[in-house]
């Protein structure tokens, strides 16, 4: 029978394990959010929340391995310029490849959330969140999503789960709203 502490000096002699069509596991940077988490409890400014958002940003959107980047980069190049077709191939490219890479997700969805496409971001973005629970950008962009379908009682659900995370985040000032759409049902 094996012992936890041989089969962990194994598992850590084998390679990284490829997920997909080569690609390898993201970087595992759960220590660092941890820290980066930790910190956004404690801030005391807007403008020092929005570094470690930053910070977790810069996480969340080193890809797995070159070819990953470069489609991660190369798509949120053509987003930022609306060129929403190449964005949408880039991040279609992207999840294909690296099926196991919430950013990829998290980018698609934002795609479908600029066409107002609400309906097909939302797969995306649960799939992001099943893969990275404290992505808080996937789960303000989920609030969003929900708000702009009008479901305004889960859009307060995730952008409660977003501001247990980060308390600064911008969406923060849509709170109101989103409860008054609650009541109102």
């Amino acid at each position: 029978m094996w012992k936890p502490a041989a089969l962990s000096a194994i598992l850590l002699a084998l390679p990284a394990a490829a997920t997909a069509d080569g690609c390898p596991q993201a970087p595992d940077n759960e220590a660092a959010m941890d820290a980066l988490f930790a910190k956004l409890e404690r801030v005391a400014t807007e403008g020092g929340a929005q570094i470690l958002g930053n910070r977790l940003w810069g996480l969340w959107t080193v890809a797995p391995d070159s070819p990953s980047q470069a489609m991660l980069n190369d798509g949120m190049r053509a987003r930022s310029s609306s060129d929403y077709p190449r964005a949408m191939d880039r991040f279609e490219a992207l999840v294909n490849y690296c099926p196991f890479y919430a950013e990829g997700y998290n980018q698609r969805a934002f795609v479908h959330f600029l066409t107002e496409n609400y309906e097909a971001a939302l797969p995306d973005l649960d799939r992001a969140l099943d893969l990275n629970p404290r992505h808080v950008g996937a789960l303000s962009g989920k609030a969003l999503t929900l708000h702009a379908l009008g479901r305004d009682a889960e859009a307060l659900i995730a952008l409660d789960a977003a501001l247990a995370l980060n308390p600064w985040l911008g969406e923060r000032h849509l709170r109101p709203t989103l409860l008054q759409g609650a009541q109102d049902l």
